[in-house]
């Protein structure tokens, strides 16, 4: 089984530029249901997308994103829009009615993204990002940048701030024969949609999916708050987590907006002690991410 997405998610573009056309393309390939893209003054053209059987279909534009929710039915979006202007397309998506809401979009300013947490108070949509990845469940659909071939389907749920982590522990896991269940990439940005305590509720909700890989990093207290929802809710899935940074110098970035240890707050050191008394099975090599959780779903 998988979270947030199914066999039923019909996905818009937002963005369909040189960068979306081609990561479309892709999910399109995979099996994604992209059912149209928004781009004003395209409206009534189409354009080509490959099939999982190698044939081609063609995926109208829209003006807006309300037009393509009324044509398509569509009910998730994936978000290529530049940075200048990624806040607003969230937006619109959220006032479309979108219920999922996908912004791989890296750069958004902090302000705007503080913007979109208030507008999208009291909504029924969850945005994932920006700054992310996307998701992927294995043989389902893959919204977003993911290298799907690496996946597998299986029992293992994925949440990661990191997108190239994800990938490196995705390969660990399959060539272990751990398949996943669904993989997600919340984003390593300041402000996000959606906190590891939202992805991990619905993988403790999901039946078939038996463990998680919680990959986080310096900065913030996302892990923290994780680790108490884990050691509350989660006795009966064995999670395995690393923390990237641990070698960080305080009040510098690392990769991510997200990821800087303020007034001495936020270490890797901290977290990784948190996670360790919330029963947490904590690695400090990424490398050690497959065969930790291969041993904790023997025990």
């Amino acid at each position: 089984m998988s979270i947030l997405v199914n066999r039923n998610t019909r996905v818009i573009c937002q963005g369909l530029g040189k960068a979306g056309l081609f990561h479309c393309t892709q999910c399109s390939e995979y099996g994604t249901n992209i059912v149209g893209a928004v781009k004003p003054g395209k409206n009534g053209t189409t354009f080509p997308l490959p099939t999982p059987d190698k044939k081609e279909k063609a995926v109208p534009y829209f003006n807006s994103v309300k037009e393509a929710v009324a044509k398509t039915e569509a009910n998730t979006s994936i978000i290529f829009v530049p940075a200048t202007g990624a806040a607003d397309a969230i937006m619109e998506a959220v006032d479309a009615g979108i219920a999922l809401v996908i912004c791989i979009t890296e750069g958004v300013p902090t302000l705007d993204m503080l913007r979109v947490k208030l507008f999208m108070q009291g909504k029924n949509s969850r945005l994932i990002g920006p700054n992310c990845p996307g998701l992927i469940s294995p043989g389902i659909a893959k919204i977003g940048i993911m290298p799907g071939y690496i996946h597998r389907p299986g029992k293992v749920g994925v949440v990661s701030r990191s997108g190239t982590l994800t990938y490196e522990t995705v390969g660990q896991l399959t060539a272990l024969n751990l398949g996943q269940s669904t993989c997600v990439g919340i984003g390593g940005d300041p402000i996000i949609g959606s906190s590891f305590v939202d992805i991990l509720q619905e993988f403790q909700k999901d039946p078939e999916t038996e463990a998680v890989v919680m990959i986080g990093e310096i900065g913030g207290d996302a892990e923290e708050k994780a680790a108490q929802f884990i050691s509350q809710n989660m006795r009966n899935k064995p999670v395995v987590s690393f923390i990237a940074g641990q070698t960080a110098p305080p009040g510098r970035r690392m990769g991510h907006a997200g990821a800087i240890i303020s007034g001495g707050k936020g270490t890797a050191k901290e977290k990784m002690k948190t996670l360790q008394e919330c029963g947490i099975h904590v690695v400090e090599s990424p490398a050690d991410i497959g065969k930790t959780m291969a041993k904790a779903l023997k025990k």
